[in-house]
């Protein structure tokens, strides 16, 4: 996954970058410390992962749904997390850390918005639209600072209609009319992949054993789409406009 990168293109559009995530093989040991689970299905060091690539230190990182594990991974990795409150004038970005701290942070970092936002789609028990992916963008676009970053983990539909515009192309057009550039996107695979898959196995005459039956009728989602933008575009990302 190339760490984003504002130098010229080359004379030969490159297309948008492509990650994949793989759960870990082995859990480390912790030494009877207390650590925070995941974000979303992501375990801990893929998420420090995220942050550490989008941003640099004394950067503000927002977890819009305030998971424990990003404000410490955040923490662990000198950026500033932070936190969205809701009021009467609008949303405002609330750094926590405590005053010697912030005047510390502010002070060595550019002002003014934020570094980071990891959030999440659809929000809460909300309904999935493509007018609540578009109020979610126009609502993000401004607490981001010029070059920042937003990743967006997007929860896969239970019952996929036919003909159903994807939920990661809608996330797109509606970050584009916000005024984002699509940056990456990155498949996070949250659980350890099989050898060999049962159901690719000839079946018995008798149909004893069988494993190929689909729980419900239907796949097990194992696969969480994280889709990236950002304020400003890349040099490779320019050669495509």
């Amino acid at each position: 996954m190339p760490k984003p990168s504002s130098t010229a293109p080359g004379n030969r559009p490159q297309p948008v970058p492509v990650g994949l995530l793989l759960p870990p093989t082995h859990v480390r040991r912790t030494s009877g410390r207390h650590v925070p689970g995941g974000w979303h299905g992501l375990p801990l060091n893929q998420l420090a992962y995220l942050i550490r690539r989008y941003t640099n230190v004394d950067d503000v990182v927002l977890d819009l749904d305030a998971y424990p594990a990003a404000i410490a991974a955040t923490a662990y990795l000198r950026r500033v997390p932070a936190r969205l409150s809701t009021g009467r004038p609008g949303p405002a970005v609330r750094l926590l850390t405590s005053a010697a701290e912030r005047g510390v942070h502010q002070a060595a970092r550019q002002p003014g918005g934020v570094d980071l936002i990891l959030a999440s789609l659809p929000e809460g028990a909300q309904p999935f639209t493509r007018d609540s992916a578009a109020t979610a963008m126009t609502t993000w676009r401004p607490l981001l600072r010029p070059g920042g970053f937003l990743v967006v983990g997007l929860t896969p539909p239970r019952q996929p209609q036919p003909g159903e515009l994807s939920r990661r192309a809608t996330v797109i057009a509606a970050a584009r009319a916000a005024g984002l550039f699509y940056h990456q996107n990155i498949p996070a695979v949250l659980v350890p992949l099989p050898e060999h898959e049962p159901r690719t196995a000839p079946a018995h005459p008798d149909g004893a054993g069988d494993r190929r039956v689909l729980l419900a009728g239907r796949h097990l989602p194992i696969v969480r789409d994280l889709v990236v933008f950002g304020t400003t575009a890349t040099g490779e990302e320019n050669a495509h406009v």
